[in-house]
């Protein structure tokens, strides 16, 4: 499984890298704030929600600890998808959020 850590993305969004964030965290949880450009799709509903990915894109999965966006990013590679897991979570963000 692809990783990246949250210091490394954090450089990536202040050098305003075109970047595909998925954040699969709960609504509660991303009222409290989310990276900005990031889509919500809760964990649960991925498999049925997967029409809204494209599978020419890359992406990066977001959730509170990596968990729950580790479990996103092996069932998305395992569907065709190139997608990376933040290692970290929000837990470990330090950037902007919204």
């Amino acid at each position: 499984m692809k990783e990246i850590t949250t210091t490394e993305l954090q450089q990536l969004v202040e050098q305003g890298q075109q970047l595909n964030l998925v954040d699969v965290r709960e609504s509660d949880e991303v009222a409290q704030g989310v990276i900005p450009g990031a889509i919500h799709i809760p964990l649960g509903e991925v498999p049925e929600r997967l029409d809204e990915l494209d599978k020419a894109k890359s992406y990066i999965m977001i959730c509170r600890s990596g968990g729950r966006s580790g479990r996103a990013t092996a069932f998305l590679d395992a569907e065709g998808y190139d997608v990376t897991n933040m290692v970290g979570g929000m837990l470990e963000w330090a950037g902007a959020t919204e």
